[in-house]
């Protein structure tokens, strides 16, 4: 049971480690939700003299979305929107254009918008929080447990290392992609076997002409067909998955979103669906697209989802989630351009399949493909073989030691969806009984069961910014700070 251990206890503990931190605020996880909490609570709070972050990263802020090295790895939203402060939509793109980036990547212009690689992105948010200067404590390693000690979370790293804070944000990334098994029993070991895309030189023993299969249609997909075709890979590329959707691009020029999904309440997935197919053909009538609904179904995204019963929500999950990826999130223009110009020439093939069968001769991979339309079961041979499924999102709890701490200790659980963790909808953490965490709290995607639509960078920002809201009010309501 938490709070078992006194000070004492920890004063005698602390003789055999390298540190102990005493701080009113701590975050785990230094990526782009944590560092904007961070960013926005030490505005908002002149007087806190820090905020600690354990992020095994070198630099706040980049996160794995933006440590990306690959050039051709692009954001996928205008650099308009994508700013710390969404009050200042342009403060981004004004760095941007000052910061002397665009002239290093030309590319990056694109019809009046701007769309830079994520590396410099990252770049933006990491001076950003270098800019706070020392309140700014970065803590460079990894949580691996989390408990409660006489009323303040103990955290302890790989490194020995313990921090003790009276509020605790957990700005966790999502779990790696997972292989599906079979695929990893079968090619572990295969020297163009690509099970994780993000990992530095992934691509880097794929020949120019080698015939490559990727597992997965999705943002992630596209980005895979860019760094190999920069890399001057010319070879077929095959992508599969159970519907073969294709992520598609922003619309030719700026728009203002469109239609109400909220008045009056949704209640069902197919009503949604009805609403959103009336919106846009209502929207083609007045010349729109249909991105200005999309935008509108996003703007409300959470309205939409708390009003859903439990059911309803696990239905859309399970037949519609794709097809809102595909339209939801988006290609940079220039990848499109990549895309659409290999399946023009005939060396990039999207398909509607899946895998029931993958063996290995040398180094030629053999697999047995069941395609959707049709049912016809084919044999196909490839040279490489790429996972590109996304984040495991059901395994969280399991792949993250801190969590999966938090869990042991009855402190947190997975949210009914299993998306991430169990939230009310001011971010605080709901513990195994189901009673509210008042100062353990969550930032980012990982609150999307409860709070809906959080994956888009906009929705992560505007999010964050709620939390680090919720943190100034603890501090307020709270004791002095404690002496270092």
């Amino acid at each position: 049971m938490p709070g078992k251990a006194s000070d004492a206890d920890l004063a005698c503990d602390a003789q055999m480690i390298d540190t102990v931190v005493d701080t009113r605020v701590a975050i785990i996880g230094g990526g782009f939700s944590g560092a904007t909490v961070a960013w926005h609570l030490l505005h908002r709070r002149p007087d806190l003299s820090e905020v600690v972050i354990v992020e095994p990263r070198a630099e706040i802020g980049r996160g794995l979305a933006y440590s990306a090295t690959d050039p051709a790895h692009r954001i996928n939203v205008p650099a308009t929107r994508m700013s710390l402060t969404p009050d200042t939509p342009d403060h981004f793109n004004d760095w941007l254009e000052a910061s002397g980036a665009l002239d290093a990547d030309p590319a990056a212009r694109h019809e009046g918008r701007n769309f830079p690689s994520r590396a410099v992105f990252g770049r933006y948010v990491a001076q950003a929080i270098a800019a706070v200067g020392a309140r700014v404590r970065h803590v460079r390693a990894t949580a691996e447990n989390i408990d409660l000690v006489d009323g303040r979370y103990l955290v302890t790293t790989a490194g020995g290392t313990r921090i003790r804070a009276e509020i605790l944000v957990l700005a966790v990334a999502h779990a790696a992609p997972s292989a599906p098994p079979a695929v990893e029993t079968a090619l572990h070991g295969h020297p163009r076997y690509v099970r994780d895309p993000w990992q530095g030189g992934a691509f880097d023993s794929i020949r120019p002409t080698d015939r490559v299969l990727i597992i997965g249609t999705g943002l992630t997909m596209a980005d895979i067909v860019a760094s190999l075709e920069a890399r001057g890979h010319t070879g077929e590329i095959l992508a599969i998955s159970r519907r073969g959707l294709r992520s598609r691009g922003h619309p030719a020029a700026q728009h203002d979103s469109s239609g109400d999904f909220v008045s009056p309440p949704i209640g069902t997935a197919g009503d949604l669906v009805r609403r959103i197919r009336a919106a846009v053909a209502q929207a083609e009538q007045a010349g729109q697209s249909w991105h200005c609904v999309l935008d509108q179904v996003r703007l409300q995204g959470s309205a939409i989802w708390n009003a859903l019963p439990l059911a309803e929500r696990s239905r859309l999950l399970r037949h519609l989630r794709p097809f809102w990826d595909v339209h939801r999130f988006r290609i940079a223009p220039q990848i499109e351009e990549v895309l659409d110009r290999r399946i023009a020439a005939g060396t990039l093939d999207l398909r509607a399949a899946s895998l029931k069968a993958i063996k290995r001769e040398g180094e030629a991979i053999h697999v047995d493909l069941h395609q959707r339309r049709g049912g016809a079961l084919v044999h196909e041979t490839f040279d490489a073989v790429i996972v590109a499924t996304g984040p495991a999102h059901g395994s969280v709890f399991a792949s993250n030691p801190a969590l999966a701490a938090l869990e042991a200790h009855g402190l947190a659980r997975p949210d009914p969806l299993r998306l991430g963790i169990d939230v009310t909808l001011n971010g605080e953490v709901l513990d195994a009984r189901g009673a509210v965490q008042p100062t353990l709290v969550v930032a980012g995607p990982l609150a999307r069961g409860t709070i809906g639509e959080l994956m888009g960078l906009p929705d992560v920002t505007n999010h964050a910014i709620r939390i680090a809201g919720a943190v100034e009010r603890m501090l307020a309501a709270g004791a002095a700070e404690p002496a270092a």
